[in-house]
């Protein structure tokens, strides 16, 4: 729209851009003195780092360690990978909506009610239902289990509680109340306990229930009710009132109100007790209650429709769920400096233009490099920057970084040297005086070497020792600036064969004394599938990986407003850095062949 339309950037998109963003650095500078520019809304875009579309309305979500598990309108659980968002399996069986969901103690079961009436137990490994309990009359609103994995509690809107049987499936205990039951859980201090919240005319109520004496005992007014995950803590939501108390004693050590008198609509605890994620329509509010004045973190906003639920996946993770067909997933403190949620020793990183990429899957991350000397550590799960780094690798053309027996080791040249930098220290590590007009230079995989590209040989040193380890000669000019990737113990490369044409070489560094080859067909990661010759970093073509055999593009990568710079894949993930400063995370294990 905007490539097509460029008034729509003064319009609907300036409006509404952080001062951080790239459009607006961009056209503040560059046409300060002919464009008034509307101050965005807040210092960054947020921290929805993804989201995750399904095809009709998402009601509750739970979630267990890695796993989430999501309840659709139609009746199937969608059960989510809860750190990269990717679809494990779909659980059928309901054959109404799934409006409560919650996992075993030890997540290898999980326990879903709905609008059928029915409960059912699931096998979380084999995807199955191992059994059904049936007897409400009416829609099941809420379940729960005990820890000991004995007990299931379930509420109906047809006002009842029933306690079943794990293992015979048979209903122990109904307590009835005039009105529906839209919650109930086991008491984290006594299993023998039942929490539920009954519906009454005159509003939300909060009871116990013993289940061995069969005696009620009202705690309290409220219409939301969570427990920490340790149980020694419970959070109360009367209409924009939130109190935590004590589970022992119920005193209450802490205690808020949402602004503008809003009315709070889900609420849970961070599993390390630290923070309450709230909801009130369609934002979420955190909150911070490490001390007795809680205070607002940050606001979530960007919802159109209801959020529906909501749940922690690690202390600094939160996943929620809406009518808007959409699964959200937030970084907590991404944008704070509150230094107990930010990395240490990181400098934010702007958006320079990447100079080399590497991918490090073993670790769970991939580096980039970029012109300003600035180096990036990224998570390939989440795609977030974990650190930033600066070096003084500024105005040099060529940079790599790697990680070396657990140091991070960063690499570049000018016409005379090699630096060696080990980049957390922030210390020069080692030089090696050079000649010659450098095309590029990179370290291998394991980062014991430092590879230079030159007009017609590639040159290998030690970078433990700096001592020159082995030259390769191929006696042709170089097409193109770039190591398209090192495998193992080949660097390989594109060189000259005829006027417009070039082949693909490979130096096998690890026979020192062996020659450049010719790639001609060879796959080395999949069937008919290799990485070299496959990624076009040129502005004239969109990158994709290629059949080496057919030479026909099997995966073409999604087309940005910069060229690509660098990439490397290792058979699995695909990292591609771009002049923009972005890094591409693609997962291609499944690339069609």
């Amino acid at each position: 729209m905007i490539y097509d339309s460029p008034s729509y950037i003064y319009n609907f998109a300036l409006p509404i851009c952080p001062p951080s963003s790239w459009l607006h650095h961009y056209y503040s500078t560059e046409l300060s003195q002919e464009v008034k520019i509307v101050k965005g809304v807040s210092a960054g875009w947020g921290t929805c780092f993804r989201t995750v579309l399904l095809d009709e309305k998402l009601l509750v979500l739970a979630c267990w360690k890695d796993t989430i598990a999501v309840g659709l309108e139609s009746g199937p659980i969608i059960i989510l990978n809860a750190i990269t968002g990717m679809q494990v399996a779909i659980f059928s069986g309901h054959s109404g909506w799934v409006g409560c969901l919650v996992f075993s103690p030890d997540g290898t079961s999980l326990i879903s009610g709905g609008e059928d009436k029915t409960i059912k137990l699931w096998d979380m490994q084999a995807g199955g239902v191992v059994r059904t309990f049936q007897g409400h009359t009416y829609l099941v609103s809420t379940v729960s289990i005990s820890a000991d994995y004995a007990t299931i509690a379930s509420g109906s809107w047809d006002g009842t509680i029933c306690v079943w049987d794990v293992q015979t499936g048979e209903c122990n205990h109904i307590i009835k109340q005039e009105n529906g039951i839209k919650y109930v859980c086991f008491f984290p201090l006594n299993p023998k306990h039942l929490i539920f919240i009954s519906m009454p005319i005159s509003g939300d109520e909060i009871w116990q229930w013993d289940i061995g004496s069969q005696q009620f005992v009202p705690i309290c007014d409220g219409s939301q009710i969570a427990f920490s995950l340790d149980g020694t803590q419970f959070v109360v939501c009367n209409e924009s009132t939130v109190e935590i108390q004590s589970s022992d004693s119920k005193e209450i050590v802490a205690k808020f109100c949402i602004a503008g008198d809003q009315r709070v609509e889900c609420c849970c605890f961070s599993p390390d007790n630290r923070v309450i994620a709230v909801t009130t329509g369609i934002t979420i509010d955190i909150w911070d209650i490490t001390g007795s004045d809680p205070h607002l973190l940050e606001t979530f906003t960007g919802y159109s429709y209801s959020i529906t639920s909501l749940v922690f996946s690690s202390p600094t993770s939160l996943i929620s769920v809406s009518y808007d067909h959409s699964v959200r997933f937030w970084q907590i403190g991404a944008s704070s400096t509150n230094p107990a949620l930010a990395p240490p020793k990181s400098i934010p990183l702007a958006s320079a233009p990447i100079k080399s990429i590497t991918l490090q899957a073993k670790d769970g991350i991939t580096i980039s490099s970029h012109s300003d000397g600035m180096v990036g550590i990224w998570d390939i799960l989440t795609g977030l920057c974990k650190a930033s780094f600066q070096t003084p690798a500024k105005d040099t053309h060529w940079m790599n970084t790697q990680l070396a027996e657990g140091r991070l080791i960063s690499v570049w040249c000018t016409d005379e040297k090699i630096y060696i930098w080990d980049t957390e220290k922030e210390e020069l590590f080692r030089t090696v005086d050079i000649s010659g007009d450098v095309i590029d230079l990179r370290m291998s995989v394991d980062g014991s070497m430092i590879f230079c590209l030159y007009q017609n040989f590639v040159q290998a040193w030690s970078i433990w020792t700096g001592e020159a380890v082995g030259k390769a000669i191929y006696g042709s000019a170089v097409r193109t600036p770039n190591f398209l990737t090192i495998d193992g113990q080949t660097v390989w490369f594109q060189v000259y064969s005829g006027v417009a044409s070039t082949v693909t070489m490979g130096w096998d560094f690890g026979s020192l004394d062996s020659s450049p080859t010719e790639l001609s067909g060879l796959c080395r990661n999949g069937p008919c599938l290799d990485f070299i010759g496959g990624i076009r970093i040129n502005r004239s073509f969109l990158p994709g990986i290629q059949d080496t055999v057919t030479r026909q593009v099997v995966l073409q990568l999604p087309e940005r407003l910069t060229r690509p710079s660098d990439a490397q894949w290792d058979g699995q993930y695909l990292v591609v850095g771009y002049d923009s400063g972005e890094v591409l995370i693609l997962e291609c294990n499944h690339v069609p062949h």
